[in-house]
């Protein structure tokens, strides 16, 4: 497997184990000393503080799953790579997505010898002030990958 892909495969374990609701799998592909920007700009250092960050959000609030879009992977050595992503939360049956919680991602990721583990993950709110036209699209590019991936 390329690098490239096993970059694509970390993020996209990272996505199945948020709606999965599992902190415990979420926190596992992070470096120990690992650190995560939330939404909300809550930072966590350590995989330790991440679990159980993630474990207390899951707990206490309901999440739906995200959608999402990898728009690049690119490395900054041999050994660290950058990968973005656009995230939105899939509606509840029927509804229409809430662009209030689209968000970009940022995942730098380090390999260790043949494995790649995450050092940050940064979430960025999806707001873009001032652009309206620029959230509705960015919303119904998240509404076609989720149609798309669930065959609707």
């Amino acid at each position: 497997m390329n690098e490239e892909l096993k970059m694509r495969k970390l993020y996209e374990q990272l996505i199945a184990f948020w709606n999965m609701r599992s902190g415990d799998k979420m926190s596992s592909l992070f470096t120990d000393d690992g650190s995560i920007v939330g939404f909300d700009g809550t930072q966590e250092n350590g995989r330790e503080n991440i679990n159980a960050h993630l474990n207390d959000i899951f707990k206490n609030f309901s999440s739906n799953p995200f959608v999402y879009l990898i728009r690049e992977v690119r490395f900054l050595s041999d050994s660290t790579a950058l990968l973005r992503a656009v995230a939105g939360m899939m509606p509840e049956y029927g509804a229409e997505m809430n662009s209030d919680l689209n968000l970009i991602q940022s995942v730098v990721a380090v390999k260790n010898g043949d494995e790649w583990k995450i050092a940050l993950l940064q979430n960025t709110p999806a707001s873009w002030l001032g652009r309206p036209e620029d959230v509705k699209a960015l919303t119904k590019e998240l509404e076609n990958a989720f149609k798309s991936a669930h065959g609707l």
